[in-house]
């Protein structure tokens, strides 16, 4: 071992006669395992929920949206499909129709979001096929009929229960809310209505309960209906259009370059819009968010190694008569500094090594079992889920001890400066 290491060792572990400075030197150590723990358990939390949210939401909704310039449904969308079925990186594409509704049943109502779409394309698109609690959902396509005689049920008469009805997927949440499950019936109606000589009046129609899915996201799950496609065409007015091409790529992290193609593809009458740019505000929250939240528990660690200058000052000052005789004795002052510098690095990777197993530990256990549970209505998930990227984790077991040894640099700078005739003078 080396006589700098050895003498390092022994000024961190001082005698009783130096306690107070062994106290100080536990203390820095503690700062900077707080500092790195807490900082990697916060890294973990907000990672994986922008990961969570960021997995739910592409679930639930598109890669990258088409649209016609000017926002109107158009009607050429197989074309479009076509077209984008060419271009490397896209995975599936499929037409959506979107609207807003009231739907009620006997025993509750609530404003919906409606999708209209085609299931055996959507499949290739979202995870509404994979995320289904009840049915399935190709069933969007076939109409539902029940078998038997079937009488009154609330607004809904026993005749128009008995007839074939276009059929509906509602989220879990909507349908706790209307009461509904496989089989019931609701009457949807939407505000985009029709002329008649009183006026507009609201289409109404009803549909038939053939499935639940859970997202995962409250938004979704609370107030989002399937449909098939030519039946929100018919609800919602329109022809044989639809509002978007929705589709998913391969590499959600390469959609700029595909939306360039995709572009190129179909022509300048089309508009597109990736899921970056649906969702900038709630990343840019999260990025933000992470940015702060790092600086600030960093100031942690800065407190510790404020810590490791005041004890490694008062060291210098308790240790000037041991400084003096190994100056005597043929230690270079480079070698005086290196015994100071040994202190602060040491204190730096023991604090991080601690530090970062605690944090590691942490955030692995309140994952695993999901022990921290928020409301969902709110962060639109049930728990908290914790994720470290790898270079998280690298940025702080690097930082932390590089800040610790730059702690150092004074104190053992001024060790190495002292004058030998002087110090044993007033020793």
């Amino acid at each position: 071992m080396p006589f700098e290491l050895r003498i390092a060792l022994r000024y961190l572990f001082a005698a009783r006669r130096q306690l107070f400075i062994s106290v100080i030197s536990t203390i820095s150590t503690l700062g900077v395992v707080v500092g790195v723990m807490i900082l990697l358990v916060a890294l973990a939390i907000l990672t994986g929920m922008q990961g969570e949210l960021r997995s739910r939401i592409l679930g639930a909704s598109s890669h990258l949206s088409i649209y016609k310039g000017g926002g109107e449904p158009f009607g050429d969308y197989r074309d479009v499909i076509a077209k984008l079925g060419g271009i490397d990186g896209i995975e599936g594409a499929a037409p959506v129709l979107y609207g807003k509704a009231l739907v009620s049943s006997a025993t509750g109502s609530g404003l919906v979001t409606l999708k209209g779409i085609e299931p055996e394309l959507e499949a290739n698109v979202t995870e509404f096929a994979q995320k289904m609690m009840v049915g399935e959902l190709m069933r969007l396509s076939e109409p539902e009929k029940p078998d038997g005689n079937v009488g009154n049920v609330g607004n809904v008469s026993g005749e128009e229960l008995r007839r074939e009805l276009p059929p509906v997927i509602v989220g879990e949440e909507l349908a706790m809310t209307l009461g509904v499950f496989i089989g019931d019936v609701v009457k949807v109606t939407s505000p985009e209505g029709h002329l008649t000589p009183f006026g507009m009046l609201p289409r109404t129609r009803s549909f038939r309960v053939v499935g639940i899915f859970a997202l995962g996201l409250y938004n979704f799950d609370n107030s989002w209906a399937l449909l098939h496609l030519p039946d929100a065409q018919r609800l919602l007015g329109v022809g044989d259009e639809a509002m978007y091409v929705e589709t998913k790529v391969f590499d959600i992290f390469d959609v700029e370059r595909i939306e360039i193609e995709v572009m190129k593809a179909i022509g300048s009458d089309y508009g597109s819009m990736n899921w970056k740019e649906t969702n900038r505000s709630l990343f840019s929250a999260f990025w933000i968010e992470k940015v702060v939240t790092t600086i600030f528990i960093s100031f942690i660690v800065g407190v510790a190694a404020l810590n490791i200058v005041a004890s490694q000052i008062m060291i210098v000052m308790n240790k000037t008569r041991d400084i003096a005789i190994l100056r005597s004795m043929g230690a270079s002052a480079k070698s005086i500094m290196r015994i100071f510098m040994l202190q602060g690095a040491i204190i730096g990777v023991a604090g991080t090594a601690v530090g970062a197993f605690l944090g590691v530990s942490i955030s692995w256990v309140l994952d695993h079992y999901r022990l921290i549970a928020i409301p969902e209505d709110v962060y639109q998930v049930a728990w908290v889920p914790f994720k470290l990227l790898p270079w998280d984790f690298l940025l702080v077991v690097i930082a932390a001890p590089l800040i610790c040894f730059a702690a150092t640099l004074y104190p053992a700078r001024r060790a190495a400066q002292l004058v030998i005739t002087e110090a044993l003078r007033f020793e």
